[in-house]
Order: C-alpha cells, then sequence, then structure tokens
C-alpha cells in the first residue's frame, strides 16, 4: 500500500507524523524506529535563545491522559540548527521545525534564523499557546489579533517553507482564530494543543504541578481533538490540517482523518509506545486495503453524517 500524502504543498511518506515535544530532535527515538520510514517529525518547540522551562514537578498522571508544564525548555534555535539538524538531515527524516516566544519580534526572530540557516526543513509549526507578553491577558493562540499578527510576520519571514500555526482548543470560536491564522498567510493548521488543567494532591492539599495549572494531553482529549478537526474542515474544507490530541490507536488516527486530517500527529503516546507511529501507519494502511482504497486523500473528510 502506498501511503504518500498531500499534506498542503508537501508530499510525506505516510499521513502520521510524531507530535512536538514527544519526541525531542529524534535522537532517542531513533533507537525504536527508522526515522526515514516516518511520515515526520515535529521537534520540540525552539526560541531564539534557551529557555530553562518551568520548576518540578512538570509532570503527572491523570485518568486516560497526563497534564504538563514544561515552559517550553528548549536550548534555543542556534542549537538546533548547529546539532540537531545535520543528525537529522543525516537520517533523512521528514523535519517540521516547531517554533515559540514570547512576542511577535521573538517569533520573527526563529523564523529568521530558519531561513537563512536551514536547509532540509519541510514545514514549520508555529506554536502560538505561548503566552504572549505583549498582551498579558492572552495566549497569542486566543486572540485573533495576536494570531494574525505573529502569523503574518512569520510568513513575511519565512517565505516558501509552509507554516501551520497550532491552535488551542481552550477558545470560545476557534473558527474565528483559525480564519484570523488563514487570513494571515497559514498554509495549514494544526489542531489541537493541550486543554487546560489541573490536579491536586489530597493528601498534601497542593497542586501536583509546580506551575499550578498544566496541558492535558492524551486518549482523555481525543474527542475534543476530533471535534476541533470536523469544525475547521467544515468551515475551511480546502484547509490542510495536522490532526493530533490523544492520539493512542489506528483508530484514534483514523477518526481524525474521516473528520478532516490531511495528517495526524502523535504525542502522549510515544512516551507509552514509541514506535506507535509507525504501527499506526501500518494499521492505516490494512483499513485502506479492506476498504479498497489507494490514496490516502480518500479517508480525508469523509466522515457520514445522515440527512
Amino acid at each position: 500500500m502506498d501511503l504518500t500524502t498531500k499534506l498542503g504543498p508537501l508530499e510525506l511518506r505516510n499521513p502520521v507524523l510524531v507530535a512536538s515535544g514527544t519526541f525531542g530532535a529524534g535522537r532517542e527515538g531513533a533507537a525504536f524506529v527508522e526515522l526515514d520510514k516516518m511520515g515526520g517529525i515535529i521537534v520540540k518547540s525552539m526560541t531564539v535563545s534557551p529557555w530553562k522551562g518551568k520548576p518540578t514537578p512538570r509532570m503527572c498522571e491523570t485518568p486516560s491522559g497526563m497534564l504538563n508544564a514544561i515552559g517550553i525548555q528548549n536550548k534555543g534555535v542556534d542549537h538546533f540548527l548547529a546539532e540537531d539538524l545535520p543528525w537529522l538531515v543525516k537520517k533523512k527524516a521528514t523535519v517540521f521545525a516547531s517554533i515559540a516566544g514570547n512576542t511577535v519580534e521573538e517569533f520573527v526572530k526563529v523564523a529568521d534564523k530558519l531561513r537563512t540557516g536551514a536547509r532540509g526543513i519541510a514545514a514549520v509549526e508555529v506554536n502560538i499557546s505561548c503566552p504572549n507578553l505583549e498582551d498579558r491577558n492572552n495566549m497569542f493562540s486566543h486572540s485573533t489579533t495576536s494570531t494574525h499578527a505573529v502569523v503574518s510576520k512569520v510568513k513575511d519571514a519565512l517565505k516558501r517553507v509552509p507554516i501551520f500555526p497550532k491552535l488551542s482548543p481552550n477558545v470560545t470560536s476557534l473558527s474565528e482564530i483559525a480564519s484570523a491564522a488563514l487570513d494571515a498567510g497559514a498554509d495549514g493548521l494544526s489542531l489541537v494543543n493541550t486543554v487546560f488543567g489541573m490536579s491536586i494532591d489530597v493528601e498534601t492539599r497542593r497542586p501536583k504541578l509546580a506551575g499550578v495549572v498544566g496541558g492535558l494531553s492524551g486518549p482523555a482529549i481525543h474527542p475534543i481533538a476530533v471535534r476541533a478537526v470536523h469544525e475547521i474542515h467544515q468551515n475551511f474544507p480546502h484547509v490542510p490540517i495536522i490532526g493530533q490530541g490523544g492520539i493512542a490507536t489506528t483508530g484514534d488516527a483514523l477518526q481524525l482523518m474521516l473528520a478532516g486530517a490531511s495528517a495526524v500527529a502523535v504525542g502522549t503516546m510515544n512516551f507509552v509506545n514509541p514506535r506507535a507511529s509507525l504501527e499506526i501507519a501500518e494499521g492505516i494502511a490494512d483499513y485502506m486495503t479492506r476498504h479498497k482504497m489507494t490514496d490516502t486523500a480518500e479517508l480525508v473528510g469523509a466522515l457520514k453524517i445522515e440527512g
């Protein structure tokens, strides 16, 4: 089965990527999977300078999920360009950079470095679920104005490199935020980032995370992701979508594709089974064979609703 997948202007080996923050830059995962057989690697979000991240504890398990408040700890874009990207290129991985920042200017500085110093980057995921120091009441992805500002500036900086803003489900109208990102020049969208959550140790009466509130990921948020992808595909049917959020099985990935995603990204499941993305891709091939499909595009938005 040929799983070659079109994601906007990109052609991927298969429709299954690994999500940012769950596979690092691929070095650890390479002990378990052949990187050149994966649909792609969305590397950990990088910033213009190294970030230490939030204090520990940063992670805790929850029913059918995980809370994290890492704070985008990373070594900065210069380290990525000098150390990680050359290694990934040698491994023939399809690389999606992921960029973050606290101001529009910080996003642009990272994008500028990627444009001038990087060959071998297929696309860039713009992690706009960061705190916005220019508007302390919002993350970038919680405001149409802020979303448009950062996406338009990043697109101007990256020129022909496809960009996929990663949107948050923690908003009143996801479609309004998506519209702002697309109007600003986004080539596609990543849906969705984590859901706000909190957990308390009842014996100590303290939050389980040092940051108090964190991002909930894992199977618990999968129905939210499916709803989000379906909503955006219905409103913007020609927009390429990377569906993510709670994928643990082939069926989970297929749900997101049937809802409208052209490709999917496996996240938290990588901590349980680092081969999950390849196994899910094999499962998609089996499904397509059983249903006499020859192109992954036949899956995209193929949801049947009576009436």
